[in-house]
């Protein structure tokens, strides 16, 4: 385990093949948008709603990573019925995550009983780099770990792809 964790930007803009996301909250943090689209604002829609700054530099960083040939795979492990907070991610990954070019998958949390899975939400780089992610039980940000131990990687490469083999594609998930 290596205690320094690199800046997130520079972690994928080092991805050569792949970069995974495993999302398995049914709420984060506070967002703006979020707050919105409670509010009946169309953000899901790109004519009728300027996405924040953090977000179009997102958008930007994921059309960087994957126009060098990087593929993206975000998994997303949801309690159903959905929280409004997954119904709003829901709404927007259409028009976020996918138009920027990742691959988005969804799973209902009792598809997954069976699997061993981490016990917090990560990033996996190139099957060798692990950057997990700590939240606080209200979906606050609480912190980080960069792990690159081989034992590690493995665990949450299978995992993931257990995850990613039972998940359905974004357009297939109804909510």
């Amino acid at each position: 385990m290596t205690q320094n964790v690199p800046d997130f930007g520079a972690l994928l803009r080092s991805a050569e093949r792949s970069a995974v996301h495993l999302e398995m909250r049914d709420s984060y943090m506070d967002d703006p948008v979020f707050a919105d689209w409670r509010a009946g604002l169309p953000v899901d829609r790109p004519d009728a709603y300027d996405l924040p700054e953090e977000y179009q530099a997102w958008a930007a960083l994921v059309r960087e990573t994957v126009g060098r040939g990087v593929v993206m795979r975000r998994a997303r492990i949801v309690s159903e019925p959905v929280t409004d907070y997954i119904r709003w991610e829901h709404a927007i990954t259409e028009r976020h995550n996918i138009a920027s070019g990742e691959q988005v998958r969804w799973m209902p949390r009792r598809l997954a009983s069976d699997l061993a899975l981490p016990g917090n939400d990560l990033w996996l780089i190139d099957d060798r780099q692990v950057l997990f992610h700590w939240f606080t039980g209200d979906g606050d940000w609480a912190g980080h770990e960069f792990n690159e131990d081989p034992t590690t990687v493995k665990m949450v490469a299978a995992a993931f792809e257990a995850v990613w083999d039972r998940a359905v594609p974004h357009t297939r998930y109804a909510v």
